[in-house]
């Protein structure tokens, strides 16, 4: 009898890409906003003063990594979650009857 091999067939990456707490396209968002702090706090520190550019650095980077964050909670998509009953009605209207004669 001729032992079975099993073969691990991987389709993707199979597991979410995650880098310290921020999980796909969040990675992104973190990474841009890194960058757009950097800029802003560059350009306010080069035309007012560098203790302020530096602030500004920080509060646009903390700020920036905390939205995406919480953002990442409601998931990889953004989705209308709406709360409520919905009832749909029974009966539909057929608009493409011809109307009865008279």
């Amino acid at each position: 009898m001729i032992p079975k091999q099993r073969y691990s067939i991987y389709k993707g990456l199979q597991k979410p890409l995650v880098y310290r707490g921020f999980k796909g396209k969040f990675i992104f968002w973190g990474i841009g906003s890194i960058f757009g702090g950097l800029l802003l706090g560059g350009l306010v520190g080069a035309f007012t003063n560098m203790y302020i550019g530096c602030a500004t650095i920080i509060l646009v980077i903390s700020a920036g990594l905390g939205w995406t964050y919480l953002g990442q909670k409601n998931g990889l998509h953004s989705k209308t979650r709406h709360r409520g009953i919905f009832i749909n009605p029974s009966e539909l209207p057929l608009r493409y009857k011809q109307p009865p004669k008279p």
